[in-house]
């Protein structure tokens, strides 16, 4: 039970920001592609598949293909997050909520191998 929670948190979490990638219109938008040099259909590309694999973490009650389907989505988004901002100079802090929410898919990903 604790697990699925433990799933919907970061589903929850990751869900916004997939969408705020998707919908990167105005000042938000333009910023993000000069400071990370990351086009907008890449962005939307991440925000895609950082919402997709949100919605399989909400999912994962149903079995541990959509955890494991969401958790390899979310990190995938994620690890290069926080390689874009390692690269732009932003250092732990500039990339701390992409470590954190990576640290959290990849130890749901790991509790699917775990034996009962």
């Amino acid at each position: 039970m604790i697990h699925y929670l433990f799933n919907a948190y970061i589903g929850k979490n990751m869900i916004e920001g997939g969408l705020t990638k998707v919908e990167n219109e105005g000042q938000m938008g333009e910023d993000f592609e000069k400071e990370f040099n990351v086009e907008p259909s890449q962005m939307k590309l991440a925000g895609y598949f950082e919402a997709i694999g949100s919605l399989f973490l909400l999912a994962s009650f149903l079995g541990k293909s959509f955890t494991r389907i969401g958790s390899l989505m979310i990190s995938s988004v994620l690890g290069v997050a926080i390689f874009k901002h390692l690269k732009a100079g932003h250092g732990y802090e500039g990339s701390k909520n992409a470590l954190k929410f990576f640290s959290l898919s990849l130890l749901s990903f790991i509790e699917t191998f775990k034996k009962k």
